[in-house]
């Protein structure tokens, strides 16, 4: 756990928030890079900038509505376009029909919500004069990159980049969480060619002025060096993750459709049940999810994604004891099924629905009471013989320790059923 910041593996749930100019594209967040638009094309998007739609306490209530601890959301992404006042570049919200500071209303708007305030802060800037060109720039193909390159100067943009972080963390307040994104350097990729990392960022250095402006902030492990929080993307981690035999904080990134940023014609939305089975997977191996949404360019959260968190909501307010300050369980879970447990509750979360029986290995003799957690119905246990015959009607004998718990036929009208076991004093670690 995390010292400092208790809260973080307690929330075990989280919202991404991509948003900036390239929601006007509307076709990845990464649009710039994909089809190699220049900073000069690029900035049509800049010009007509104009979220009249914006209403941060919305994002707030739809977080919170949907179970979620914390809201992480992207003050600059690489194409360099800053949401807040910064005074380091003119390239900012400020500057565009917006015209205004859009961190300041987002970090209030969480706060009256109850709501961790995350940031995310890319590393690389594909707008900024003194970033050099390379693998992952938009303008890698161009015939003339070593003259694009002439005169930049990686020194001048690692100070532009932490006098920006000093600002974000100092003119708004306690800030709970700062994700950083990323590091390239030295990677197999082949095409990420001159690859960026720590010396670039200058990381140790860095890492130590945002613990010296907000100690009790959790910081992410994209600089090139440790962390606090390991963040894979866009996969599921099948086991705890772990680093020199022990077990690390980790927190699953994921999309509602594969794409970041608004992507209006991506039509590759994950279902609520999918998505509520991937926070429990994740929490049963002592993850969190961080799970994003990309607004509109006019501010709003699109429909799709809208309906998206209210049914991982729906499906919060009936199981969320089994999610928050809950993680992997001491026993091992049937398959088909997956533990969480918190203190001497042990979480059966139910991928598919069994006929009347699920058996569960080694806890025979260890759970003192059984209930569904939608309703709080008891189901009844049962120890089976193991050498019981099986004959007609009668099931044969389960292994040793196996402890039988009688469902009903019908499966709850829930995405992903859950039954609580409150487990004997005898049978806790």
């Amino acid at each position: 756990m995390i010292q400092h910041a208790p809260w973080f593996e307690e929330a075990r749930l989280g919202m991404f928030v991509h948003w900036g100019i390239y929601a006007l594209p509307a076709r990845h967040e990464w649009v710039m890079n994909q089809e190699e638009i220049t900073v000069e094309e690029y900035s049509k998007y800049f010009q007509r900038f104009d979220p009249d739609l914006y209403d941060p306490r919305e994002w707030a209530r739809a977080a919170r509505d949907a179970g979620m601890k914390y809201v992480v959301l992207t003050t600059k992404h690489h194409d360099g376009f800053c949401l807040w006042d910064s005074a380091l570049t003119d390239y900012k919200a400020t500057n565009t029909p917006a015209g205004r500071d859009l961190i300041a209303p987002y970090v209030e708007a969480l706060r009256a919500e109850g709501l961790k305030v995350g940031f995310y802060h890319s590393l690389i800037d594909w707008h900024h004069p003194d970033f050099t060109v390379d693998g992952v720039h938009p303008q890698r193909n161009a015939a003339d990159v070593e003259i694009l390159n002439a005169g930049r100067d990686m020194g001048r943009y690692r100070e532009y980049l932490h006098g920006q972080v000093r600002e974000l963390l100092s003119n708004y307040g306690t800030i709970d969480y700062l994700f950083f994104d990323f590091s390239y350097a030295d990677t197999k990729i082949g095409e990420f060619w001159g690859g960026k990392g720590a010396d670039d960022w200058d990381s140790e250095r860095l890492l130590a002025m945002v613990r010296e402006l907000q100690p009790g902030i959790v910081v992410n492990d994209r600089l090139g060096i440790p962390g606090d929080v390991v963040t894979p993307e866009q996969y599921q981690p099948t086991e705890p993750m772990m680093l020199h035999g022990q077990a690390v904080t980790w927190e699953a990134c994921q999309t509602l459709n594969g794409s970041w940023g608004y992507h209006r014609d991506n039509l590759n939305y994950k279902s609520v049940d999918l998505l509520i089975r991937m926070l429990v997977d994740g929490v049963s191996n002592g993850g969190n999810l961080l799970l994003n949404i990309g607004p509109t360019g006019r501010g709003s959260i699109d429909p799709r994604a809208l309906a998206s968190l209210q049914g991982i909501g729906q499906w919060m307010k009936l199981h969320s004891r089994s999610i928050y300050g809950a993680g992997p369980a001491q026993f091992t879970a049937p398959t088909d099924a997956r533990y969480t447990q918190r203190g001497n509750r042990l979480y059966v979360h139910l991928f598919a629905w069994p006929f009347e029986y699920i058996h569960l290995p080694g806890l025979a003799g260890k759970v003192e009471y059984a209930q569904l957690l939608n309703d709080a119905s008891e189901v009844f246990l049962k120890e089976v013989d193991p050498d019981q015959e099986a004959f007609n009607t009668i099931p044969g004998g389960q292994p040793p320790g196996t402890l039988t718990v009688k469902l009903p036929v019908q499966r709850p009208d829930v995405a992903v059923p859950v039954l609580e076991l409150y487990l004997k004093e005898s049978a806790r670690d």
